[in-house]
């Protein structure tokens, strides 16, 4: 506690004073963040310190694994957090960030993690889909680095999944308004890598390179009958 103290002083005394327009600015209009963040709680991956994000950029929510649970299975934080960011902030981008090391996805391997953390592990059973397909669909001789690293990447896309069921998500990408991000930190080595929806697969991310995306902002779409027409569609 006495680093996080001195750590706030010299927020206080020395950051603070520089940004103190920006935050009084922030109380005055509002935030008006671009992009949901959601990241697993571990204390080496840090959305904006990654994204060098200043106050009011980001809009991010965290927990244990990064889970976002299937709507309507559960309220609590995730949940509210999706909805009060894509209805009421109007972020353009969702971002879920997986990462390396991750002890969700060690304990997500576990099977006696029940028998001493009950409550981490029904919450990891959000993530029971990405286990399987590491289990059943990739070849059982990886080393462990690899096997944890593709349960990562594995879990981003099925809390992408999960994500795609919450109405106000839904909604928002049929009317081309929001574009979904699966990315993933390497913690020992700083890269980024990013899920490409169209190739497949997560690639490194340049500097020079365009940003891949895991699903696109769509074109507004009509309904896919024939509205014009009434007396077609009861004749048929």
């Amino acid at each position: 506690m006495d680093n996080i103290v001195q750590g706030f002083t010299q927020f206080r005394e020395q950051v603070f004073p520089s940004q103190r327009s920006v935050y009084q600015r922030l109380v005055h209009d509002g935030q008006q963040p671009k992009a949901l963040v959601i990241s697993c709680a571990d204390s080496r991956v840090v959305p904006e310190l990654i994204t060098q994000a200043g106050p009011g950029e980001l809009f991010v929510t965290r927990n244990v694994g990064n889970i976002v649970p299937p709507f309507a299975t559960m309220l609590g934080g995730v949940t509210a957090a999706v909805e009060y960011a894509v209805l009421a902030l109007k972020v353009r981008d969702i971002v879920i960030c997986g990462h390396s090391d991750c002890g969700a996805m060690k304990g997500l391997l576990a099977p006696d993690l029940a028998d001493t953390m009950p409550n981490v592990a029904a919450w990891l059973r959000h993530g029971e889909a990405a286990r399987k397909i590491v289990c059943d669909a990739y070849p059982d001789d990886i080393d462990d680095r690899r096997r944890l690293h593709a349960l990562a990447m594995e879990n981003v896309l099925a809390q992408l999944n999960h994500l795609r069921t919450h109405p106000a998500v839904a909604s928002a990408l049929a009317a081309g308004e929001l574009t979904l991000h699966g990315w993933f930190f390497e913690i020992e080595t700083g890269h980024l890598l990013v899920y490409d929806g169209e190739a497949g697969r997560f690639v490194v991310l340049a500097e020079e390179d365009a940003l891949p995306v895991a699903e696109a902002a769509a074109a507004p779409r009509l309904a896919a009958v024939d509205v014009g027409a009434p007396e077609t569609r009861a004749a048929e």
